[in-house]
């Protein structure tokens, strides 16, 4: 057997096996705000540690290069940036809400709680947590690990790999239950 066919049989059968959901709800949504608990918390104290002791720290005030430069833009104003903050917290309150409303394949809950984690996390800087993590800095998240041309911090990190994740699962799942893939 190939390397790749190893590889995809083992990722098949994990999938099959984390397709059994959590049965215990309570459980579920105690596992989900832990992850989220534990996203915010390792992302914070990362910055916190960055602003004081790495060099090359930078405040990111909204900019992204996965929303291109207009809404980097709106994100960096004073006014707009704070609107698009508000909708943010009902995009991650619903969010929140959907993945603990009812039980969810354990592959779609870890990739999700890391996902929304991550976005919760730089939100809650743009809020004011900058004021604990980077004292006299200006609103925006701190940056402080150099990939190619952009700094990044460990929030974007948990984004990154949550939604690799979920879009993972989501081509990969379908096929593997027995269902056909959605077609694109």
């Amino acid at each position: 057997m190939s390397l790749h066919t190893d590889t995809a049989t083992a990722f098949s059968v994990a999938v099959r096996q984390a397709h059994v959901q959590v049965t215990d709800e309570r459980g579920q949504r105690s596992i989900l705000f832990a992850l989220l608990a534990t996203v915010v918390a390792v992302d914070q104290a990362t910055k916190w540690w960055a602003w004081r002791n790495a060099s090359g720290t930078s405040i990111n005030e909204g900019a992204s290069p996965f929303v291109g430069t207009t809404v980097s833009t709106w994100y960096e104003g004073r006014v707009s940036g704070s609107l698009l903050d508000f909708l943010a917290v009902g995009v991650i309150g619903t969010a929140v809400s959907v993945l603990a409303r009812r039980r969810r394949p354990i592959l779609v809950l870890i990739p999700g709680a890391l996902m929304i984690g991550g976005w919760g996390s730089n939100l809650l800087d743009r809020l004011g947590m900058h004021h604990v993590t980077a004292p006299t800095s200006a609103r925006g998240a701190v940056d402080f690990i150099p990939l190619g041309p952009v700094s990044w911090n460990v929030a974007d990190l948990f984004i990154v790999v949550g939604t690799s994740l979920c879009l993972l699962v989501a081509a990969w799942a379908p096929r593997r239950m027995g269902k056909p893939a959605p077609v694109r």
